[in-house]
């Protein structure tokens, strides 16, 4: 293996190869901060272009433009409550509140450190544990798929929302928001009410779009008089506060396994492994109610999962030709363009070529870092805009960007119908991530489900034989009592502390 590392070198180091990544970096980034457009739509539209590129060149600019995309999503998300790509949504509970706060500066410096963290983790587990990772990755079948799904629809329903039943009624608007469209197992139509335009089911961009951009575009311009008369209202600070980075250490080694595991396994991806992170760095921290009104590590543990998954997502790609995620998808597609056929013998026949285009996923990593920072100063300025000019462009941006996807005016009225939507719930302290999270994993869970059930002859146990869905069940199951225990624990504690503080006041008072 080393031996194709260093012969992989000088051609990674080359200089077509090397102003192939930083142009794929920089624009990745721009892609991934305008709302609508991501990873996938970047390289596939970049594939023809690469016809006439060596096999190295193309692909150094597609792992450029993948890991450039997702931490551009964190831009708009941060400043602007708009997840630029869908692992963006994670992003937005804390990067958000701590823009309102005067620190966006921070919170994008803290999401570049992170990003380029969890895509160096990555990009290294890529380069030196693909085969048995892709073995692992083979154990998930339909069963462990469909309840990893609702380990994930039961721990961000139960843990994100305060009020755990407001969680689980924004999962159910999810799931049958995911319904909408044909059945991939019978073919046939629901809930299109012989609308064309739904057959295809509706767009997760749409929906993420409409939740998330709208409702504080309707906030500002309904607001925007007394807004207007606070200047200062949402600035950035100005000085440039340290950064403790040792403090996110923690988080960024637990986000960097959640988001390698959750890349290798088909169906998944990067915003499964953000959500899965943020709550697990929620749990895992001594207040967590910090947590969505502007905790630093919850910006961190959403950018480090989500860009640990990118190269991650490749392992079974390159390895067995199974692509893990829609930008892997794609990227396969530009390996078979170029004659490199994925399996065991790219490995050998391809050597250089295979591992330069690895060593690229760790080198745009380390390039984003220097890349972003430049990037991070230029967007910061849309905090200094005036709620007035800022909700317009919000809208005009988002619509622009939500009908260049299909050309579809449709989708531009669904967009604004779920932004009214989204602004009700947010009025009824209803959660969106659920909602959002749902749209996601609800078909996987139900195709995985019908599956199994097949696989089994429509008997129930099968859902149960296997050792690592009895563990997911378990975890499932500890999710949904968790808020149970805590109120359990809760009352004794205050009890002893109601009981200390007496006895302290007793002692003053003696003394």
């Amino acid at each position: 293996m080393w031996d194709n590392i260093l012969s992989a070198l000088p051609l990674l180091f080359s200089p077509p190869v090397l102003i192939a990544m930083v142009v794929g970096t920089t624009v990745g980034v721009f892609i991934g901060a305008l709302p609508g457009l991501s990873a996938t739509m970047g390289i596939a539209v970049l594939i023809p272009l690469t016809f006439t590129m060596e096999p190295l060149v193309a692909l150094g600019m597609m792992a450029g433009i993948f890991n450039g995309a997702m931490y551009g999503g964190a831009i708009p998300a941060i400043l602007l409550r708009i997840p630029g790509t869908p692992a963006g949504i994670a992003t937005v509970f804390d990067g958000n509140p701590m823009a309102q706060k005067g620190e966006g500066l921070k919170a994008m410096r803290i999401a570049l450190m992170s990003s380029c963290i969890g895509g160096s983790v990555s990009a290294l587990c890529l380069l030196f544990i693909s085969p048995p990772l892709a073995s692992f990755a083979l154990k998930f079948g339909p069963i462990e798929l469909f309840w990893l799904a609702v380990f994930g629809l039961v721990a961000i329903a139960v843990l994100l929302s305060d009020v755990p039943v407001k969680g689980l009624i924004s999962a159910c608007f999810g799931l049958l928001v995911g319904m909408v469209g044909i059945d991939s197992m019978s073919g046939n139509e629901r809930f299109t009410f012989d609308v064309l335009e739904l057959t295809s089911g509706i767009s997760i961009l749409v929906l993420l779009t409409g939740l998330y951009a709208i409702p504080p575009a309707l906030s500002l311009a309904q607001e925007a008089a007394s807004l207007s008369k606070s200047k200062d209202a949402g600035k950035p600070s100005t000085n440039k506060e340290k950064i403790n980075w040792s403090f996110f250490i923690p988080t960024w080694c637990r986000s960097s396994i959640i988001g390698v595991i959750i890349g290798i396994i088909p169906g998944t991806g990067g915003n499964i492994a953000a959500m899965l992170s943020w709550n697990e760095a929620r749990r895992a921290s001594k207040d967590s109610s910090r947590f969505g009104k502007g905790a630093p590590e919850g910006v961190a543990a959403a950018e480090c999962a989500n860009n640990a998954d990118n190269a991650s997502s490749l392992i079974p790609a390159l390895t067995l030709g199974i692509p893990g995620s829609s930008v892997s998808a794609v990227i396969l597609g530009g390996l078979l363009v170029h004659g490199l056929q994925p399996g065991p013998e790219l490995f050998t026949q391809s050597a250089p070529i295979t591992y330069g285009f690895m060593l690229s996923m760790l080198v745009t990593s380390i390039m984003l870092f220097f890349i972003g920072r430049l990037g991070a100063r230029v967007f910061i300025n849309v905090m200094y805009m005036s709620p007035l000019i800022l909700a317009p462009i919000i809208i005009a941006l988002t619509s622009i960007g939500i009908y260049a996807i299909n050309n579809s005016i449709f989708d531009v009225w669904l967009m604004f119908f779920f932004g009214i939507l989204g602004w009700c719930m947010e009025r009824l302290s209803i959660p969106l991530a659920p909602a959002v999270l749902a749209v996601i994993l609800g078909p996987i869970a139900e195709s995985s489900l019908r599956r199994a059930m097949l696989i089994g002859r429509g008997d129930v146990s099968v859902l149960f034989s296997s050792s690592i869905a009895i563990v997911l069940i378990s975890i499932i199951a500890i999710s949904l009592l968790s808020p149970l225990i805590r109120k359990a624990f809760s009352h004794p504690l205050r009890k002893r502390m109601a009981i200390r503080s007496l006895d302290n006041t007793k002692q003053n008072r003696d003394g």
